[in-house]
């Protein structure tokens, strides 16, 4: 059953969101001076960018 244009308006916005999330936590990355830290938020960007390869392949296969 294909997507409304209400469904894929959303998956849209989430797609955004994700990837606005994902420059922020490489940005914040990049300005930690603490290791763990760094580390702490490169995890969260990938984790964001996995969510955001996710939802492009589910919008993609529709």
């Amino acid at each position: 059953m294909p997507l409304s244009a209400k469904e894929l308006s959303a998956i849209e916005a989430q797609l955004e969101n994700e990837q606005l999330l994902v420059q922020k936590y490489k940005l914040f990355a990049s300005s930690c001076a603490d290791p763990q830290l760094r580390a702490e938020c490169e995890q969260v960007a990938a984790q964001h960018q996995e969510h955001f390869s996710q939802l492009f392949q589910q919008l993609s296969g529709s």
